[in-house]
């Protein structure tokens, strides 16, 4: 029997939902990026760490990063060469802090679960982007 996989640590959610095709496209199939793979690319090669510090970053092995990261790299190519829209969702994560969306000036931002204002605009229509992650990736 296999062991249950460690959730993969994320430092902050995505700030788009996924990347659509300009021109001709296939329409019929989506490539789907879980959250792990969107932050593998993102640690390695946005924000220019080695694998070792992107591992410790995310909690897991250096094997299952470069894992993760050669899944993501072949999903973002089929995406890419084959013309489809890549969605990013699902997998097995969890936030490295709450993050939260103003519904009013759509900042993002994290805080402490006990503040219930925007920062920005003082506004008390908060949505929590933990919970609305953690739903859509068990869609």
């Amino acid at each position: 029997m296999p062991r249950k996989k460690r959730q993969r640590r994320l430092l902050a959610p995505p700030s788009v939902k996924g990347f659509s095709v300009f021109g001709p496209k296939n329409r019929a199939e989506q490539v789907v990026l879980f959250f792990e793979e969107y932050e593998a690319i993102k640690l390695l090669d946005y924000d220019n760490l080695t694998q070792e510090e992107a591992a410790v970053c995310m909690e897991v092995s250096r094997p299952t990063l470069t894992r993760i990261y050669e899944s993501a790299r072949n999903k973002v190519a089929q995406a890419m060469v084959e013309g489809k829209d890549l969605l990013i969702r699902g997998g097995n994560f969890q936030f490295d802090e709450n993050w939260y969306c103003c519904s009013d000036c759509k900042a993002r931002f994290n805080m402490a679960a006990e503040d219930k204002d925007c920062p920005v605009c003082n506004s008390s229509e908060i949505v929590s982007l933990n919970a609305f992650f953690q739903a859509s990736s068990t869609n």
